[in-house]
């Protein structure tokens, strides 16, 4: 099997999906990071530590355009996992040096940063009154005790905000990365396509959310219970928090990969089928459109 999904024909498909599918992504999803779980977690600390540079002037900006690419080198290592091949960590970079694929995914960064930008400057417009000027400066200063003096009117806006931005960006991308990358579709037809085949497919990705949420709710209270502890002396409180951050990518990998099954499964890619009892029986009630 190819690195690469064959990207020989001309169509670009949508297969409308039964709800059922939705479910059924999510067990493929944990199969294929059960495949090769250490690989992938090493991958998501990588991809951490990579966008945590996005805090550095200039080198910042680059990070933050660059994340869909380095989001497309993920979905390229669950494309290897699901064909049953090892993969190294440069497979992180790949998408970064693939010419007019790495110029399209930049030109997406950049799109979505604009949107994620716009969304949260009209969400928080009129909120001005409700931030002083002083403490504007004292928190621009690095003072984190003026954090805590925030209006929480303005801290709930705030976050609303920034989920509206995400969730805007995350739907224009979700399908359009691995368009670009996976079908080497043209940037507006990969954005184009992407939200229609989510649109058209809303009953499985409904379904899909629900159970993402339902596995976030023991993730989230164990977390929780383990905050408790993260004021204990010396080693421990060290252990704890990086269980914490390992808990937190490994949620990460099962978003990232559950983008990579629903991918497959909608523009029927050609790939190895993870080993799951779900895949084989929903073939048959899918619809092709156009």
């Amino acid at each position: 099997m190819p690195d690469q999904p064959s990207t020989a024909s001309p169509a670009l498909r949508i297969k409308v999906l039964p709800p059922r599918q939705g479910i059924a992504w999510l067990a493929q999803a944990l199969a294929l990071i059960r495949a090769q779980p250490a690989r992938l977690l090493f991958l998501a600390v990588l991809l951490q530590l990579i966008l945590g540079l996005s805090r550095i002037p200039l080198l910042g900006l680059f990070v933050i355009l660059a994340v869909p690419a380095l989001s497309a080198g993920v979905l390229q290592a669950f494309w290897l996992a699901a064909a049953g091949k090892r993969f190294a960590a440069t497979v992180l970079f790949a998408p970064l040096l693939a010419g007019a694929k790495t110029g399209r995914l930049m030109a997406m960064g950049a799109i979505l940063f604009m949107v994620t930008i716009v969304s949260v400057s009209l969400m928080l417009s009129g909120s001005q009154d409700l931030l002083p000027q002083e403490l504007l400066v004292r928190i621009e200063q690095g003072d984190a005790a003026a954090l805590g003096e925030l209006d929480p009117e303005l801290v709930m806006r705030f976050a609303y905000a920034i989920a509206v931005g995400v969730g805007l960006s995350g739907t224009l991308s979700y399908l359009a990365i691995p368009l670009v990358w996976f079908r080497d579709e043209k940037l507006f037809v990969s954005l184009i396509s992407g939200c229609k085949a989510m649109m058209l497919n809303w009953r499985p990705f409904a379904i899909l959310a629900l159970g993402l949420v339902v596995l976030l709710i023991p993730v989230a209270f164990f977390i929780a219970i383990l905050f408790q502890l993260v004021d204990a002396p010396g080693a421990l409180s060290v252990l704890v928090v990086g269980l914490v951050v390992l808990i937190a990518l490994a949620f990460q990998l099962v978003v990232f990969s559950t983008q990579f099954c629903s991918f497959r499964d909608i523009y029927e890619i050609e790939a190895a089928q993870p080993a799951t009892g779900d895949s084989d029986s929903e073939g048959s009630d899918g619809q092709l459109l156009a």
